[in-house]
């Protein structure tokens, strides 16, 4: 049986290897959301998970059947705005509405904090994920955010990278 709650220090080690197999890799392609095509490198470590959970505003929540943590999602309250990053499912597990729920959890998260909206990135490029986006009510808000320095030295793709900035009003 599944099950939803927040992620704990103890629970980064298996974050890390769920997150990172998702986004990058060849494993990754098991998945639809991969960006093993966009970027190599690695999607994050284990310092800056701790980094995210130890921060007051932000939680991840686990989605885990048993007792295996195979989807995840990062929120970070902001102003009146619930921020969502790395939403994750294991990519075996893709397609069968895990990434769906953990959405609607988060939704009812931002409720629960009193926000007036939801707000994400998105990486431009990525047409099927924003598609999926949209299919849940997400909007392009016009907004686009320089692709963090960092990250392009990971850069793979021959298109310049860029995160739209998607938005649901609650």
């Amino acid at each position: 049986m599944a099950h939803i709650s927040k992620a704990t220090i103890a629970d980064i080690g298996e974050l890390n290897k769920l997150i990172n197999s998702a986004y990058r890799g060849e494993t990754s392609k098991k998945g639809w959301t991969s960006e093993a095509d966009l970027l190599s490198g690695i999607r994050i470590d284990e310092e800056g998970l701790k980094n995210i959970i130890n921060r007051e505003s932000t939680i991840i929540l686990k989605y885990s059947e048993d007792k295996k943590i195979t989807a995840s999602v990062l929120l970070e309250k902001r102003d009146e705005a619930l921020y969502i990053g790395m939403l994750t499912v294991s990519p075996e597990l893709q397609g069968r509405g895990v990434g769906k729920e953990l959405l609607k959890t988060a939704e009812a998260y931002a409720k629960q904090l009193r926000c007036n909206k939801i707000e994400m990135t998105v990486i431009s490029v990525r047409h099927e994920l924003i598609a999926w986006y949209e299919r849940h009510g997400y909007k392009d808000t016009g907004k686009r955010k320089r692709f963090p320095a960092e990250f392009l030295k990971f850069e793979i793709s021959t298109t310049p990278l860029e995160f739209m900035i998607m938005q649901k009003n609650l």
